[in-house]
């Protein structure tokens, strides 16, 4: 387990317009860790399907509903917003913060991207930046943490010149589809900046229904590709997300929750491009994947010995994430469906998955 993630509890603080929003209850560390999930959202982590304008709006009602939420506990009227352009998923910030009640008062970017080279991350570069500093000002971020280096070298570029002009950052508020690598970053950022802003807030960092983890190596099919994508291993699940994939046979064993967010929203054809090769290489190999690694491998964990267990697992031991009634029956489905993936032919589903993303591709591809 994460050293972060030790002592750590999920737990309910807002439920609105189909929204629910936790709190990660985490004595030891520095910032503010909370989880939205949303019908939308649980979807588009889902399914690789979902592409377009649709990706925005999946996130904008949980986006809306956040920073109500943060709105309501002494967030400032108005925000700055900084879009970091490259492979992100485009969030709706400046809507949403409309939605909210919430002033823009500047947008500005950065473009980061991803130097690759037989697909592995071997740099990134900043080509292009529009920013407007502003004196003790709220920043608002949207990107996909993975490894975390994208933000870091976008924040170290833009403290640079903040301390340059001799102004300093009041908050941050960064909504992601991310990994725990999250809490060493935003961590380490907050020491180092109060040290000479000691009045600095924070971070307040929201994951879309889950704080997830990135592969260390290619996985029990050696088809995975390491510190992109995501999986379940050591992570804190949204109940309800968890509820949604257990409900469908097959998304537990997609690549990754995101893919790519940037190509889903601009580069359809390159998305289900890539989408389509993973499940190629799954069925080139599936005749050799042990199901139950798999499937543990999916889910995070071999089966837990008890329903108290599964709790501590996941940081639900607490209860107050959803009743009891509710957390032992998502336990007991967990259990039920772990059992049927064992058995299951993972060629089928590989089968199965190519002739569904084909079909949903020929609607972009005439």
């Amino acid at each position: 387990m994460s050293a972060y993630l030790e002592d750590t509890k999920l737990a309910m603080v807002s439920r609105s317009e189909g929204v629910t929003l936790y709190r990660l209850e985490a004595p030891r560390l520095l910032n503010k860790y909370f989880v939205t999930s949303y019908e939308g959202s649980r979807r588009l982590l889902m399914q690789p399907e979902e592409v377009g304008y649709q990706t925005y709006l999946d996130t904008m009602p949980p986006t809306v509903e956040a920073l109500k939420y943060f709105k309501r506990h002494g967030l400032s009227d108005s925000v700055d917003i900084l879009t970091i352009l490259r492979g992100g998923l485009n969030y709706s910030v400046e809507e949403s913060c409309f939605k909210a009640g919430i002033q823009v008062d500047n947008i500005n970017f950065l473009s980061c991207e991803r130097i690759i080279k037989n697909k592995e991350i071997v740099g990134l570069d900043i080509k292009y930046q529009k920013y407007s500093i502003v004196n003790n000002g709220t920043m608002v971020i949207g990107d996909i943490i993975a490894t975390g280096d994208t933000l870091k070298l976008c924040f170290d570029y833009i403290l640079d010149k903040y301390r340059k002009r001799g102004a300093k950052l009041r908050r941050v508020i960064f909504f992601t589809i991310g990994g725990t690598r999250a809490f060493n970053l935003m961590e380490t950022f907050t020491k180092e900046i109060r040290q000479y802003w000691p009045d600095f807030e924070g971070f307040t960092c929201i994951f879309y229904e889950g704080i997830f983890s990135v592969y260390k190596n290619r996985g029990v099919t050696g088809v995975n590709v390491a510190d992109i994508d995501f999986y379940w291993h050591d992570s804190v699940i949204a109940p309800p997300y968890r509820n949604a994939v257990l409900d469908n046979d097959n998304a537990i064993f997609e690549k990754c929750i995101i893919y790519d967010g940037g190509a889903r929203r601009y580069e359809i054809g390159e998305h289900f491009d890539e989408a389509i090769e993973y499940w190629r290489d799954i069925r080139a190999v599936a005749d050799n994947v042990n199901m139950k690694a798999f499937t543990d491998e999916k889910i995070g964990y071999p089966q837990p010995n008890s329903y108290q267990q599964w709790l501590e697992i996941n940081h639900y031991e607490d209860a107050t994430t959803d009743n009891e009634e509710t957390l032992l029956n998502l336990y007991n489905k967990e259990e039920k469906f772990r059992q049927k993936c064992y058995k299951r032919n993972l060629k089928h589903i590989a089968e199965v998955r190519l002739q569904e993303i084909t079909n949903s591709l020929s609607k972009y591809k005439k």
